[in-house]
C-alpha cells in the first residue's frame, strides 16, 4: 500500500490544469477561476475625496480660531474650483476635494450659520482625506490567474472599469457508480438491494467544488457494461471518477475495464483508513480515480485525496488548504496500523479549538457526515490518547 502523503501528491500531478478558456462578464464570475493576471488601469481612489461629510479647508486657515465662510457646495461627483485661502467648502462622502484643500473637518464638529462654519474640535491636519492612489495605483497587479473570485475580487475589478475577464472553463467530471445491488432512490426496493446514495453525494461535492457534473452513469455488473460507461465518460469529460469495483472481488469489474481500454494502474490502494481501495489510471492523457464503494470511505476520500487534483485542475493557485492541529478528545486510546481519518466536530472554547469524536467510526456509518465539521488524521502504528494533538482536515476548506 502507498502511503496516505505519497497517494496524495502522485494525486495532485495526475493532470494539470484545463488549458481552455473564456471569457465572462463580471456578473457571470462569481466562483470561476482566473485565468490571468489583472493589473490596475487607474489610481484608486482616482482623486482625493471626502471620507466625511463635512466640511474642506486649509488647516493653516483654523489657526485663528474664527468662523470660516462657505465658498462652495461641492457633491459627489462634482468638479469642485480652487479652495480660497481663508475658506471653507461645503461637502459630502465622495466628493472631490477642491484644489489647495488639505483637510476634512467633519460635520459633528461644526456649526454652521449665516453661511460661515464654526470649528467646534481640535483638528489634524490631513484628517479623513482620502488621497489618490492609497488603495491601489495604476500598473499594480491586483488580481493574481489561480484566484477564485468573488464578490470582494468582483468589485475591485468593477472598479478598474473592468467589464469582463478571461477564466478557466469549468472542469467537466464524470461520475461512475457500478453494482447490481444499487437502486436510485425513489423506485422500489428489492430485499437485497440499497439505495445509491454515492451518486448524489459525489455530485453534490464535486459542485460544490465548482467544478460541473457533466455525466452521473450506473454500470451493471459486467465488464462490457462497465467498460461501455467509462467510455462516454472519458469522452465528454476532463475527469472521472468510478466508486466501487476495484477491489479484488469478483464482480469488481473497473479495474479490467481500464486495462481493456489501454490504461494502466498509476496507484492502488493506499495506507489510509477508511479508503484503503483507491485507483488511479490514465486513459488518453485523462485521468480517472475508482474511489471505494462504501459512500462514508468515499467521502473521506474525495475529501482529502481527490479534492486537491480538482483545485488543480481547475487552475487554482491554492490546491491543498491549511491544516490545523487540535487536540483530540476520545474516550478510549486509538491505534491502527493504517492513518485514520476519524469523523469529528470541531469546537471552539477558552482553552483553544477541541475535536471532539463521533462515537461511532464505522465506514458504513452515514450519519456521521452531516454531522462531522472536517476529518481529524491520527498517525498509523501510533497510539492516540484523549487530548494528544492531531491533524485537522476543516471540510469548510477541503470541500470548497
Amino acid at each position: 500500500m502507498l502511503e496516505f502523503d505519497q497517494a496524495q501528491a502522485q494525486l495532485l500531478d495526475a493532470a494539470g490544469p484545463v488549458a481552455a478558456t473564456e471569457s465572462l462578464s463580471l456578473r457571470l464570475l462569481a466562483g470561476r477561476v482566473l485565468a490571468e493576471d489583472i493589473v490596475a488601469t487607474l489610481d484608486l481612489p482616482p482623486a482625493d475625496n471626502s471620507a466625511m461629510d463635512g466640511y474642506a479647508v486649509r488647516h493653516a486657515d483654523l489657526a485663528a480660531g474664527t468662523p470660516l465662510p462657505i465658498q462652495q457646495r461641492v457633491y459627489a461627483g462634482e468638479a469642485p474650483q480652487p479652495a480660497l485661502p481663508g475658506h471653507a467648502t461645503r461637502l459630502f462622502t465622495g466628493s472631490l476635494i477642491p484644489p489647495g484643500a488639505d483637510t476634512i473637518i467633519m460635520q459633528e464638529d461644526t456649526r454652521e450659520a449665516d453661511g460661515h462654519v464654526e470649528v467646534t474640535a481640535a483638528i489634524r491636519p490631513g484628517q479623513h482625506v482620502r488621497k489618490r492612489g492609497e488603495d491601489t495605483t495604476a500598473g499594480k497587479q491586483i488580481v493574481a490567474a489561480g484566484t477564485v473570485l468573488g464578490a470582494g475580487h468582483i468589485a475591485l475589478l468593477a472598479s478598474q472599469g473592468i467589464a469582463q475577464v478571461r477564466v478557466f472553463r469549468r472542469l467537466r467530471v464524470g461520475v461512475l457508480t457500478t453494482g447490481d445491488e444499487l437502486v436510485n432512490p425513489g423506485l422500489p426496493r428489492a430485499e437485497a438491494q440499497i439505495y445509491n446514495s454515492n451518486a448524489p453525494m459525489l455530485a453534490t461535492l464535486l459542485e460544490g467544488v465548482g467544478a460541473e457534473v457533466a455525466h452521473v452513469l450506473h454500470a451493471r455488473d459486467e465488464e462490457a457494461d462497465t467498460r461501455e460507461a467509462l467510455q462516454t465518460l472519458l469522452r465528454e469529460c476532463d475527469l472521472v471518477l468510478s466508486v466501487g469495483g476495484v477491489s479484488v472481488g469478483e464482480r469488481d469489474l473497473v479495474k479490467p475495464a481500464l486495462e481493456a481500454l489501454g490504461a494502466t494502474l498509476a496507484l492502488w490502494k493506499v495506507r489510509m483508513k477508511p479508503g484503503k481501495p483507491v485507483a488511479l489510471a490514465h486513459v488518453d492523457g485523462k485521468p480517472v480515480v475508482s474511489l471505494p464503494g462504501n459512500p462514508v470511505s468515499a467521502f473521506a476520500v474525495f475529501t482529502v485525496l481527490v479534492s486537491p487534483l480538482i483545485r488543480r485542475m481547475q487552475g487554482r493557485t491554492e490546491v491543498r488548504p491549511p491544516v490545523s492541529r487540535l487536540k483530540l478528545r476520545t474516550p478510549a486510546p486509538r491505534r491502527d496500523d493504517r492513518a485514520e481519518f476519524v469523523r469529528v466536530q470541531r469546537h471552539d472554547g477558552e482553552a483553544g479549538g477541541e475535536l471532539q469524536l463521533y462515537p461511532h467510526q464505522g465506514s458504513g456509518v452515514m450519519s456521521s457526515l452531516p454531522w462531522c465539521t472536517g476529518l481529524a488524521r491520527l498517525p498509523a502504528d501510533e497510539t492516540v490518547n484523549d487530548g494528544d494533538v492531531v491533524r485537522y482536515y476543516d471540510l469548510r476548506h477541503w470541500l470548497a
